[in-house]
């Protein structure tokens, strides 16, 4: 059974005509590092808060279709239920700071579950090396830069020991090697912790080459899924307006150039790097 599972949803805001998303269907399995992406309004937060019950619970409005998100029918069970199962992290991460410490932040939601002392103790610490924070655990959240606060609302997320993890354009307001440095982390926990990562995120020149699962979204509908290296050798990919990576865009001009690069498309400029190298050798 997927640990994430959509069936025909259909979610409208309140006093909206035309829904927000409709007719998705999609599964995504335990350990997957997903990415979802798509042009600015096409449904990919929306979808996002469908799986830890913000929606229909918090945002109302009419939802149709089934999801069920680890063995749960998210529509039957509030918010706090899920909260064991998934953790979000929102955009900006002062949203999700506010103790005055960044170790208190950590706690916060453990103390809310009733989390022993010795426990909370446990995880926290855990969460705060996984996040490679833990020397800064006494500063207060707001006196640290934007790569620090985020590490700070995953680590926040961490120590509920969710299955799955789910980052709303998490770097936004990052610059490209803050946000590098965040996508190595949440890649680290995918692997070694065997998380299932879902990230919304538009750079895919930074995360294309994290993820073994990627979802285009366009208009509110699901218009393509499946592995990344063939989705982005699509040309309806491009023209749904999806950044496709520098790296892929290159191998594609080179190929129709006549260039023997093989036929496994590259994500990212190392693995061009490494096929161009491979190339000029033979």
């Amino acid at each position: 059974m997927a640990l994430i599972e959509t069936r025909n949803l259909t979610y409208t805001y309140p006093g909206i005509s035309k829904p927000s998303i409709e007719d998705v269907s999609i599964q995504i399995e335990k350990g997957e590092f997903v990415l979802i992406t798509g042009p600015s309004g096409c449904g990919k937060t929306t979808l996002c808060r469908c799986f830890n019950g913000l929606v229909p619970h918090f945002y109302q409005g009419e939802i149709k279709g089934d999801i069920t998100v680890a063995g749960i029918n998210t529509l039957d069970h509030h918010t706090y239920e899920l909260a064991k199962h998934v953790g979000l992290v929102f955009q900006n991460p002062e949203n999700q700071l506010f103790a005055l410490s960044i170790e208190k932040d950590v706690a916060f939601g453990l103390e809310n579950v009733g989390a022993s002392r010795e426990a909370m103790r446990q995880k926290v610490d855990w969460a705060l090396h996984q996040t490679g924070i833990y020397d800064i655990r006494d500063r207060s959240p707001h006196e640290i830069s934007g790569g620090q606060q985020q590490r700070v609302a995953i680590a926040s997320v961490l120590a509920m020991e969710p299955e799955i993890i789910v980052l709303d354009e998490p770097t936004s307001f990052l610059d490209p090697l803050s946000a590098e440095k965040i996508f190595e982390v949440i890649y680290k926990l995918n692997k070694e912790q065997g998380i299932t990562v879902v990230l919304i995120e538009h750079r895919l020149d930074l995360t294309a080459k994290y993820t073994n699962h990627l979802i285009v979204m366009d208009q509110g509908r699901v218009c393509l899924e499946g592995d990344p290296r063939d989705i982005l050798s699509k040309e309806e990919t491009q023209r749904i307006g999806v950044g496709i990576p520098k790296a892929t865009l290159l191998y594609q001009m080179l190929k129709k150039e006549g260039c023997s690069l093989g036929n496994r498309t590259p994500l990212c400029s190392e693995e061009l790097a490494d096929q161009i190298l491979e190339a000029l050798s033979r």
